[in-house]
């Protein structure tokens, strides 16, 4: 048996797929292997998996049900002692698989691994950040606040945890990953290699920018996670996180997806800090508003091409910034 499956959900993905799965051969830790499921893909996946000689992977073809349904028949299959995701676009470090092994069979009550993130273009350039979490232990407080994991990409997860708490939840897309961390962080602790393991792709495509259906969602998943919240959290500390748990997704994710995508939408965007602020009006006052209502003035009054321009000298800067610190 394998130590680690590795699951690749994949639907039209062969512009990314290739250079994914060369990161995924290149891990320093060889004993895992890898299923991709091919979510009714009609750009030759088939026949580009046939043509690779590694025994390590295997190819699932099933009709187009979505990535939540392919990361679950990924499960049903895998007969690794644990279990890790890989995005078609995202690209792993070499030592991935290795680091993460290691900390969980030094701590056989953890039930997750995970790891920083940084973040790359459509063409694999880094934007120059890098996103830094360093909760562990019971970090449901945590993750009912903003996805810590930050990508599906990043989590090596022992094989039990889907035993006791169950799959991806296949109602919650484009939600159902911070769904399920949140169900097993209320059943075990969670490790994090401060190191970033995973390069998380971002480009007009990504399923996030469809901000109007992530809004319903989310605030379904957060309706969900308070109605069985963990048994050590108290109804104080309840009334607490909850104002809070519902405003951060509109300042975190929503009103920015509604300025990445291609609309460029910043009276949405406008919107949607509205509602963060009815759940919790001190929420003006964070790092976070503060950068979005920066990034919806500069599109407002500067334009969309100007700000698209700005993003471009940014990412350059952080680029030479990050590199000249190594």
């Amino acid at each position: 048996m394998p130590k680690v499956s590795v699951i690749i959900p994949a639907y039209n993905s062969m512009r990314y797929l290739p250079e994914t799965i060369d990161s995924l051969l290149s891990q320093t830790f060889k004993d895992f292997e890898a299923i991709i499921i091919n979510d009714g893909s009609t750009d030759g996946i088939e026949r580009w998996v046939s043509q690779n000689q590694d025994s390590r992977l295997q190819l699932i073809s099933q009709v187009n049900q979505g990535q939540a349904k392919a990361r679950n028949e990924g499960i049903k299959l895998a007969q690794g002692e644990y279990v890790a995701f890989l995005d078609a676009d995202d690209l792993w470090k070499p030592t991935k698989l290795e680091k993460q092994v290691a900390l969980l069979d030094q701590h056989p009550g953890a039930g997750v691994v995970y790891s920083w993130v940084a973040g790359i273009n459509s063409e694999s350039v880094l934007r120059g950040r890098t996103i830094k979490h360093f909760a562990e232990g019971n970090v449901w407080r945590n993750l009912i606040l903003g996805n810590i994991l930050e990508c599906g990409s990043t989590p090596l997860i022992r094989r039990t945890c889907f035993d006791r708490v169950g799959d991806f939840d296949v109602q919650l897309p484009p939600c159902e990953d911070l769904d399920l961390w949140l169900r097993i962080a209320s059943q075990y602790e969670f490790l994090v290699v401060k190191e970033p393991l995973v390069l998380y792709r971002q480009h007009d495509s990504s399923s996030g920018k469809n901000w109007q259906r992530a809004e319903k969602k989310y605030l379904t998943l957060l309706d969900k996670a308070f109605s069985k919240p963990p048994a050590n959290i108290s109804m104080a500390e309840l009334r607490e996180l909850k104002p809070k748990a519902y405003a951060n997704p509109y300042v975190r994710f929503l009103a920015w997806s509604a300025l990445q995508g291609k609309a460029k939408d910043y009276k949405a965007a406008l919107s949607l800090c509205r509602k963060g602020r009815e759940y919790y009006p001190r929420i003006v006052f964070s790092k976070d508003y503060a950068r979005l209502m920066i990034a919806i003035w500069m599109i407002q009054y500067l334009k969309a091409e100007h700000y698209d321009k700005f993003l471009s000298l940014l990412y350059f800067v952080r680029r030479n910034i990050s590199l000249s610190e190594k």
